[in-house]
């Protein structure tokens, strides 16, 4: 990516400084890393934020138009997507576009109570949307994701990821027919540049 945008080399500083850390850690799945990657550091902070919301919406725009498609929403499995997609969002109406992105919320399960929603927000039957994801290293979280957008009616055009662990999940959704995109790899943080 050598012709990355200011808004994306602006916020691969920040999620560089807030986000990233080399050590050793025992992840979820049990294995052990020699880097780490907190996401939530960067998106649920007001400056990361901002990052966040421009560098996003930069990068569904031109994948939408690349892929002549108009998306409606953007949003994935919660808690990894949700401030992405917010501030997303936020960035697509201050922009001016018409019309804005729509934000949305996938729960893990369907509420127990009232309409027994598994989607909140922006989101409606026949919606062509983006299916985010803070981090990827499997995919089964934005697998998940997909299996309800899809079952709400929703049309995913393709996955964006804040980051890519290289780990196997972007085989594993492409694998399932859907295209994956991100804003930055394991990679370029490892190497400190883009």
């Amino acid at each position: 990516m050598s012709h990355a945008s200011t808004a994306q080399s602006a916020l691969f500083e920040f999620l560089r400084a807030r986000s990233f850390q080399t050590g050793e850690f025992v992840l979820a799945s049990g294995k052990t890393s020699n880097y780490y990657i907190d996401c939530r550091s960067t998106t649920l902070d007001a400056q990361g934020a901002c990052l966040v919301g421009e560098a996003v919406r930069e990068r569904v725009r031109n994948e939408a138009e690349t892929r002549g498609l108009t998306i409606d929403g953007v949003g994935g499995l919660t808690l990894g997507a949700d401030p992405i997609a917010l501030a997303t969002a936020i960035a697509s109406f201050r922009a001016g576009d018409s019309p804005a992105l729509q934000p949305f919320v996938v729960r893990k399960e369907p509420k127990g109570h009232g309409k027994g929603k598994q989607i909140e927000g922006g989101f409606a039957d026949g919606c062509t949307v983006v299916a985010l994801d803070d981090v990827i290293t499997t995919g089964g979280s934005t697998l998940q994701a997909i299996e309800a957008i899809e079952r709400e009616g929703g049309n995913v055009a393709f996955v964006l990821a804040l980051v890519d662990r290289q780990e196997g999940g972007r085989e594993n959704i492409e694998a399932a027919g859907y295209p994956v995109v991100s804003v930055f790899s394991r990679d370029q943080l490892l190497a400190g540049s883009l």
